[in-house]
Order: C-alpha cells, then sequence, then structure tokens
C-alpha cells in the first residue's frame, strides 16, 4: 500500500464525521427530461446524470480515472491509472466533444497518471500532467511529445530523499507561471515558469494560515479581479485562498469535506469532493448545489452493480463542458467518467 492511499483512506474517514452544509436554492429548471436517467442538483442547477458518459474501446480497460482536460476543440482527455487486466497500458485516452473514442496513448504514465490540465501558451496548447508513480511534473503537446519534466526540487532544501515528493496537480499563473502541490509528497506548494525553471516555494505543510496538509488539488481565482492561489487544502478539509506569493487570505470551509481540485466558470466554482459529492460555489463561495451526494456511503471496490444511480462514489476531478455541462472522473478501481446534463 503506497503512501496515497493511506492519506486517502484516513482522509476518507475523518471526512465523514464532518458536517454537511446547507445550499442556497435559485430559480427552478425545467422539469422536461427524455430519458430515465436519474437526476440531480437544487434550484437552477438541475442535471441528467449520464454515468459512464465515456467508455474507452474494447482493448482499454480504466484503471482509476484521474484527471480530465478539454481543448480548444473540444477534445476530451482522460488520464487513468489503466487496470491489470487492459490490453492497451495507454494512460491517456482522448474522445471528442461527442463522447466519441479518438486516440489514445501515453503509457509511460501508467500507474500514475494522476492530475492533467491544459493551458494555451501563444499559438500552441499543452497538457500538464502530475505523474504520482514516477513522481514528476510532465508538460507535453496535445499528442504526448515530452516538452519537459521535473522531479523533486532542490532548491527549495525541503527534501531530503526523492520519495518524499509526490506532485498531484497543478496550476497556471497570470504569468504562465506553473504552480504544484505537493499533495502526496510532503505537502508544500512550488512555483515555476513556463520552460520548467523553479521559481519559489508558495506553501509550507501545517494547519495553521498559509500552510495546508495534501493541497491536493489548486487553481487561481480571477473571479473579483485579484488574481488568487485557490487550494483544496484535502487533509485540512478546506478550500485556503492565498494570494499569488502565498500569504493567506481566508479558508472555504462551508459545505468541504473533502474537496480534490477546482475548476471555474464566470461567477461558479466546481469542486469534486472525494467525500462522495460535488459541489458548485458562488462568486462568494457559498454552496449553491450539492450534486450526486453519495455520503456517507464507501463503495469504493465493491461491484459496480452496487453503484447507486445518481450518486458519486469518489469524485476526483471534474472540468465544465460547455455553459453549465460538467464531467466528473471518479476514484474507483474500474474507472467512471460521468457526464451532468444541465437541464434548462
Amino acid at each position: 500500500m503506497n503512501r496515497s492511499e493511506i492519506s486517502r483512506r484516513d482522509l476518507l474517514k475523518s471526512a465523514a464525521a464532518l458536517p454537511f452544509a446547507g445550499f442556497a436554492a435559485g430559480a427552478r429548471a425545467s422539469e422536461k427530461v427524455l430519458s430515465q436517467n436519474p437526476r440531480t442538483g437544487q434550484g437552477a442547477f438541475q442535471y441528467e446524470v449520464l454515468h459512464d458518459w465515456l467508455t474507452p474501446p474494447d482493448n482499454i480497460k480504466w484503471g482509476d480515472t484521474h484527471g480530465l482536460a478539454q481543448d480548444s476543440q473540444g477534445r476530451i482527455y482522460v488520464a487513468h491509472t489503466v487496470h491489470p487486466s487492459s490490453v492497451s497500458t495507454d494512460a491517456v485516452v482522448v474522445f471528442d466533444q461527442e463522447g466519441k473514442f479518438i486516440k489514445s496513448w501515453g503509457s509511460e504514465f501508467k500507474g500514475g497518471a494522476h492530475g492533467l490540465d491544459i493551458r494555451r501558451e501563444g499559438r500552441e496548447e499543452f497538457l500538464y500532467h502530475c505523474d504520482t508513480a514516477r513522481r514528476l511534473v510532465v508538460k507535453t503537446t496535445l499528442d504526448g511529445k515530452v516538452v519537459w519534466q521535473v522531479g523533486a526540487p532542490t532548491e527549495p532544501g525541503v527534501y531530503q530523499k526523492p520519495e518524499q515528493w509526490c506532485p498531484t496537480n497543478v496550476a497556471f499563473g497570470p504569468n504562465y507561471e506553473v504552480y504544484v502541490g505537493d499533495g502526496y509528497g510532503s505537502s508544500y506548494i512550488h512555483k515555476y515558469d513556463r520552460h520548467g525553471g523553479y521559481l519559489g516555494l508558495i506553501a509550507r505543510p501545517g494547519k495553521e494560515k498559509g500552510q495546508v496538509n495534501c493541497p491536493h488539488g489548486l487553481w487561481v481565482d480571477t473571479r473579483d479581479g485579484t488574481p488568487k492561489l485557490a487550494v483544496c487544502d484535502r487533509s485540512n478539509n478546506r478550500i485556503q485562498n492565498l494570494t499569488l506569493e502565498g500569504k493567506h487570505i481566508d479558508f472555504v470551509t462551508e459545505g468541504m469535506r473533502a474537496p480534490c481540485h477546482l475548476k471555474f466558470n464566470g461567477d461558479l466554482a466546481l469542486v469534486p469532493d472525494l467525500s462522495s459529492v460535488v459541489t458548485i460555489l458562488d462568486k462568494s463561495n457559498k454552496p449553491v448545489a450539492h450534486l450526486g451526494d453519495g455520503h456517507p456511503t464507501n463503495l469504493r471496490g465493491v461491484p459496480r452493480s452496487q453503484f447507486i444511480p445518481g450518486k458519486f462514489v469518489h469524485p476526483h476531478t471534474a472540468i465544465w463542458l460547455g455553459k453549465r455541462d460538467i464531467l466528473v472522473a471518479e476514484w474507483v478501481p474500474i474507472g467512471r467518467v460521468t457526464r451532468l446534463r444541465w437541464l434548462e
């Protein structure tokens, strides 16, 4: 059993005891649904639940589905660990915006494909991978060509051994900075330039203001006009907002159990939570919807037939699709990617 498995298990045990905050109701969404798929949500945030909306071809069998990204052409990238019974060892699987398989690649990420995000730099887009098996941050083209990769940074002098570092996700600053959360290593946050050059240490481990414990996911929040680093401080059961230099701003705790990552769409923040729910926050970081809440049931590792339709097991990442749709990848042994189709 590796360190990440232990930390996740301990995390879920502690998160189960946390209270779950109420939601703010909005305007009613349409009741018109053309299928018998389950629905989830509240107020203006109601969705049809399409489990296994993305399924790989027969030669690929999902491992844990960890990372999601979408490029400017609508293509969707899924990072998964690869199931032992899979014929193909490709850990990155690409679909079109309608969910049709296009191609796969990235066998070098087998067993470690975790965080996956995309950024346009000039005229080109790049994928940033966090590989928890090889303990690397890897920048590639959209076809998987490696641009650069970095392991444990020596500059800050905080790691005595390479295995004390294990990156989980990245975020992108306004001047092409790359923020890296060492979520499964020693709980530091580091900053790099777009060429992989080290720029500095942003946050250290702990529970106090400005400190983090399993900074699993992070993103730069620009909703109020001043960029700040929003950190899914998972083992502290909170989101923590920092300046881009690492100074504490505030905590977000309402509705948070074990937040994994976050993405923004206008004034809304999307927070997949490992403790069986996906939460949407408004501009003031108040919950406006809790989606697919399966808490406190822990079904990881049980037969798929025991999964409850419309309920999540362990959401690990999520992205916005189009105006309001959502795509969710879960940390389950035979992965699952669910589309939440907004009911207008």
